[in-house]
């Protein structure tokens, strides 16, 4: 805690008194460009891979960067994702998971998560990745992993797309969907292509989309 406090204080003396006028502009108000929706993970710090300032990004964080299908009974991811969506109006959702994920570990590998009965009830909402990928090979347990990694993300961006907020967004052409992975050790970001089914370099393909925000006319 102690480097925590110290920390701080450093971010009082040093940091603030840099940036007084953006925190000044931003006392009564925000207006982020993107919703980022990421795992709890210590190494993904989404302001820092995209290099953001306070303000630009309106952030969810929770084990295995989860969306629930939007239901009767809504929590506080759903009530984040329409808040950010509706009200705050962002162009831009990005589902980000990331290598290494100990959430897609237990389940890729079906850990038995017994002593941690909240964290294996969240968990099943990973449920439609684990099926899709019990049901492929895999040439061993990093691989499996990995993949499951993949699946999430892109049942993540189904999951999301069951909120009235995102779907009407997504009908009136304002919002764009994003799914990517990125990898701790070495900084790369694979994002969902959704024209092929697959994942690419976003380094090299930086327009790609999991889903458009074409907005759909019906005659």
């Amino acid at each position: 805690m102690k480097e925590i406090v110290e920390g701080f204080l450093k971010f009082q003396k040093n940091v603030f008194p840099e940036r007084v006028k953006l925190f000044k502009n931003l006392a009564n108000q925000q207006s982020p460009r993107a919703l980022f929706i990421s795992c709890s993970d210590s190494r993904l710090v989404p302001e820092l891979v995209t290099q953001r300032e306070p303000g630009d990004l309106f952030v969810i964080r929770n084990a295995g960067n989860i969306v629930p299908s939007y239901g009767p009974e809504p929590g506080g991811v759903s009530a984040s994702v329409e808040y950010a969506v509706a009200a705050l109006r962002v162009n831009d959702i990005v589902i980000c998971g990331h290598s290494d994920c100990g959430a897609m570990t237990a389940v890729a590998t079906c850990k038995c998560l017994d002593h941690m009965p909240a964290v294996s009830n969240w968990l099943r909402y990973a449920d439609s990745a684990r099926v899709v990928n019990e049901a492929r090979q895999h040439q061993d347990q990093p691989s499996k992993v990995a993949s499951m990694v993949r699946e999430n993300v892109i049942a993540q961006l189904a999951n999301i797309q069951t909120h009235p907020s995102v779907r009407l967004a997504l009908e009136e052409g304002r919002v764009t969907l994003h799914g990517w992975i990125y990898d701790i050790e070495s900084g790369r970001i694979d994002a969902f292509d959704g024209g092929t089914g697959s994942f690419v370099s976003l380094a090299e393909n930086p327009d790609v989309q999991a889903v458009s925000s074409q907005a759909r006319h019906v005659a």
